[in-house]
């Protein structure tokens, strides 16, 4: 590999970055290349934590041999078990916990195999191996981002030379900034996702953040919140409340994502979400399919709570279907993509009227009518009511399966 080479793969590294290219992308990419200009790579992997609920970070992979998985996410580094045994066993923990940026050991050449998986390396003819750490300032640190690992092996008789070393050391650093580039996109995107919802997120990061952008459209609306919370909470000890919300919540959410719902907002226990479909009745139906996948995981649920003496308690859902405005509101610091209208005002009327007409599920005339003809066998008409802050009174429906109303 010329000197005047590292120019040309820095380039590459650059434009791939800029164009949104993936971390495997990258590494494959930079690896293949690299290797065709005369560097003796036969395998690497990278890694970086990242911001996200439930990962702590990426992995790629690179093997000039073998089939192996080039991406995956793992969890916490600090946890229990072999994983944290052989975390601290590994090169990049000896860098981590150092002051080094690089270490590297001459298997073929006398150097001990005394990190994770050296001996395996070894084993399968790797004569040399080097790893290396860029660390991040405080101010290019977002979440657990903080430093960008890669380790390199040659099965070449002689190792790494100098040169290659060079090359190396000139090279890591810009594919460092370009996969934390692509690292920074994810973060972004798992933000916006997490507390935005994913559809909500998307047309955010589409460009569709100045106050006041909205459409028009029209929507199945779901309002749901959980059955005696406020009892609850007054009387349970403050550790259980968090729990007992996150468990119930999760389901709600789940169940919402699964039939192709977006949640909106969370207040509280309630949760707010929209179903979107071509036609009015897909979308009813999907809520529907919300509903019951959530009935039949409550039931799971709550069984395995009342066994382990916590507090259980069930979920009240109002649902309707109406044009609203989806989209941003607030003030130039601070926004909120959501939906407005009155049929927003109503939905949360109609879940909040469970509660006297003791209902767990309670819908609109409107979206009684919008459900598919083979669907409406299941609703009850329960009478007309009056909703607070809704000048008509409405017919309401609620679900009934095998002659139980609920």
């Amino acid at each position: 590999m010329e000197y005047s080479d590292i120019g040309t793969v820095a380039t590459w590294l650059t434009e791939q970055g800029l164009n949104g290219a993936t971390e495997t992308e990258l590494l494959t990419g930079f690896c293949d290349t690299c290797r065709r200009l005369g560097l003796p790579l036969d395998r690497s992997l990278a890694l970086m934590d990242t911001l996200h609920p439930v990962h702590e970070g990426r992995a790629f992979r690179w093997d000039s041999e073998q089939d192996v998985e080039p991406e995956f996410a793992y969890g916490p580094m600090g946890g229990d078990g072999n994983s944290l045994e052989n975390w601290q066993r590994s090169a990049f923990y000896h860098l981590w916990t150092g002051s080094e940026n690089e270490v590297r050991r001459r298997l073929a050449f006398g150097d001990p195999a005394d990190f994770y998986m050296l001996d395996t390396m070894q084993a399968e003819g790797h004569t040399d191996f080097v790893a290396m750490v860029r660390k991040f300032d405080k101010a290019g640190t977002i979440g657990e981002m903080d430093c960008f690992f890669v380790h390199f092996a040659t099965r070449h008789q002689e190792g790494f030379s100098d040169h290659h070393m060079m090359v190396l050391r000139k090279l890591a650093p810009v594919l460092a900034l370009a996969i934390k580039c692509i690292g920074l996109g994810r973060i972004a995107r798992t933000i916006a996702e997490v507390y935005l919802g994913e559809d909500a997120a998307r047309q955010v990061l589409d460009g569709k953040i100045s106050r006041g952008k909205s459409e028009r459209i029209s929507a199945v609306l779901w309002f749901s919140d959980l059955v005696n919370y406020t009892k609850i909470s007054d009387s349970a000890s403050p550790e259980e409340i968090l729990p007992m919300l996150n468990a119930y919540s999760d389901l709600v959410i789940t169940a919402v994502h699964e039939a192709g719902g977006n949640v909106l907002k969370l207040i509280g226990d309630g949760v707010l979400a929209i179903f979107k479909a071509d036609a009015p009745a897909d979308a009813c139906s999907a809520a529907l399919k919300a509903e019951r996948v959530l009935h039949e995981r409550l039931v799971t649920l709550n069984n395995e709570r009342a066994f382990e003496e916590r507090p259980t308690t069930d979920v009240y859902i109002g649902l309707h279907i109406g044009d609203v405005f989806y989209g941003n509101i607030g003030s130039q610091e601070r926004l909120d993509f959501t939906v407005i209208g009155p049929a927003v005002n109503e939905v949360s009327r109609i879940a909040s009227l469970c509660r006297s007409v003791d209902f767990n599920v309670l819908m609109s005339s409107d979206f009684a009518a919008a459900v598919p003809e083979a669907e409406r066998g299941a609703l009850a008409c329960v009478g007309r009511y009056a909703l607070r802050g809704v000048q008509r009174p409405q017919e309401l429906f609620t679900l009934e399966t095998a002659g139980t109303i609920r």
